[in-house]
């Protein structure tokens, strides 16, 4: 094997893997031992643990953690105008136009998403976050591919910037092209029948040059033709995930591996009661050996039978521990009560139903933000952004979306402190025009504030089309005119019908002279 192949270097990689591969696992058989295994066998038998309660913790905090970074029925990304480049362009009464451009793009992203099956991708990766501490997903044309911790390696800088990406596949032979499939023949010495019934290892290598990534698949030390590509570091399909975040660290921690010690004492609690209660519930007779009543009589005799004996000469065993049954629960309660809190098991605000308000996701955002540390915003950082760049790039790059301008739209993600999608620009609208009423005055909102263009950034950002629904300024015109109009008619009488002044182009000057006359009668 040569030294600069992927493979080689995959292997050398995978030594400092090992440390949190071994931690993956003793995680998993606390809580779901399938879901991480390092030696993979048909016939390996996976041991089940005594106790439910981590594989319940695990599948909560993951189904929770899924609703507020792939949220349903709700945006959980904002794409917001730079003020002062839209500033520099002398149009700023294009705000809201843009800003409803804006949502409906959004929509079409969201949409996208909906009918992909990325949360079905996420929900496993999640899962192994929790577990394992790393995941890698690979978000493709055909959806999201999930990479376990023992299928790649990594290495980031001293910020914790991805900078190398070595990913493991088997796959078989047959999957190859002809040519190369002769050419890992000639080279590796194999006959037909093995090269037929092998399955070969890929390596796909990934490296960081600037702002661009670039990515290479390997087998055998030969790479495969037409799998080389391109992209920049921002729309990279590739998005290495960590559950904590530590500078000068490749990999993370998990957050079962933080709760280890309740798993571990729950566990073998869980197992003497277990195990205690079955021999407790086991029943054993004793005859007297020197008493007239024989075991065989007593084995042998049907229920309600009448057989020859005393009753003193049988006896039935008890274990007699229920004290110290009461007291391993006693304990197993208050693990099970710390562990409920840390996975959030025992509060959400999160109604059982189908569609889930977005200020019900926000609050939970922000449950999850306070009790675990920050992990959504290491998600919404290291995951939701990435995503979203990825794919907004795919849907432009199949022509599905028009480019946004980068100078003057960027891509925001929105995370649970600040509210979630734009359901937070809602929020913050209302509670300026109240304050402004209740602070100055209704006169005075009127006054300084463009009511217009407040109520089309309120449909905007919940997702209402104006169209048809609120009147244009040309509408409103037009209407008062009319009013105006039909005022002066009531003032000047019947005589005023067919007039010129009643023309809406004369209504300012046919106002005049009727003050002029008021003014006149006062005075006579």
């Amino acid at each position: 094997m040569e030294a600069n192949t992927a493979e080689s270097r995959y292997n050398r990689m995978s030594q400092e893997r090992s440390m949190y591969e071994r931690d993956g696992e003793k995680a998993a058989d606390l809580t779901i031992p399938s879901l991480y295994r390092r030696t993979k066998t048909k016939t390996a038998e996976i041991k089940q643990p005594f106790q439910s309660v981590g594989a319940k913790a695990v599948n909560t905090l993951a189904a929770k953690l899924l609703a507020v970074l792939l949220p349903p029925e709700a945006s959980m990304f904002q794409l917001t105008i730079d003020t002062l480049k839209l500033a520099e362009t002398g149009q700023p009464e294009f705000m809201s136009e843009i800003d409803k451009s804006l949502r409906m793009y959004e929509a079409a992203v969201n949409n996208e998403i909906d009918i992909s099956n990325d949360r079905v991708a996420l929900f496993e990766a999640l899962k192994h976050l929790i577990v394992v501490g790393n995941v890698l997903l690979y978000v493709g044309d055909e959806g999201i591919k999930v990479y376990h911790l023992d299928r790649f390696v990594c290495q980031r800088d001293d910020v914790g910037n991805i900078i190398e990406i070595i990913t493991k596949e088997t796959v078989h032979i047959n999957a190859f092209d002809k040519e190369f499939i002769a050419n890992l023949q000639q080279k590796a010495n194999y006959d037909e029948q093995q090269m037929i019934d092998e399955e070969i290892d890929v390596y796909t290598r990934v490296t960081r040059d600037g702002d661009i990534q670039n990515w290479y698949q390997e087998c055998k030390g030969e790479i495969i033709p037409n799998t080389e590509g391109t992209s920049k570091i921002e729309t990279s399909p590739f998005i290495v995930l960590r559950w904590t975040r530590r500078d000068g660290m490749d990999y993370g921690e998990s957050y079962v591996h933080e709760y280890r010690g309740d798993l571990i004492s729950l566990e073998a609690l869980m197992q003497a009661i277990i195990e205690g209660a079955a021999a407790s519930a086991k029943v054993l007779f004793l005859v007297n050996p020197n008493g007239v009543t024989r075991s065989q009589t007593l084995a042998q005799a049907p229920n309600g039978a009448v057989r020859e004996g005393l009753a003193s000469d049988v006896s039935t065993l008890q274990v007699n521990k229920g004290a110290d049954f009461n007291i391993a629960m006693q304990a197993m309660e208050r693990i099970e009560a710390r562990l409920n809190d840390a996975f959030l098991m025992a509060k959400s605000v999160q109604r059982q139903a189908e569609r889930v308000t977005s200020t019900e996701i926000q609050i939970m955002a922000s449950e999850l933000e306070q009790a675990l540390g920050g992990i959504y915003s290491i998600l919404s950082n290291e995951f939701q952004l990435p995503y979203i760049k990825r794919r907004i790039h795919m849907l432009v790059r199949s022509k599905k979306l028009k480019k946004l301008p980068d100078d003057l739209v960027q891509p925001k993600i929105v995370t649970g402190v600040n509210g979630l999608g734009r359901n937070s620009d809602k929020a913050k609208q209302i509670e300026f025009l109240q304050t402004i009423a209740q602070a100055l005055g209704a006169d005075v909102m009127r006054q300084y504030i463009n009511l217009d263009e407040a109520i089309r950034r309120f449909a905007t950002s919940v997702g209402i089309d104006t169209i048809n629904l609120v009147k244009s300024k040309q509408e409103i015109e037009q209407e008062m005119q009319a009013m105006q109009q039909q005022q002066l008619v009531q003032s000047l009488g019947s005589a005023a019908l067919g007039s010129k002044l009643v023309d809406p182009k004369n209504v300012a000057e046919a106002q005049k002279i009727s003050q002029e006359a008021a003014n006149a009668n006062q005075e006579t």
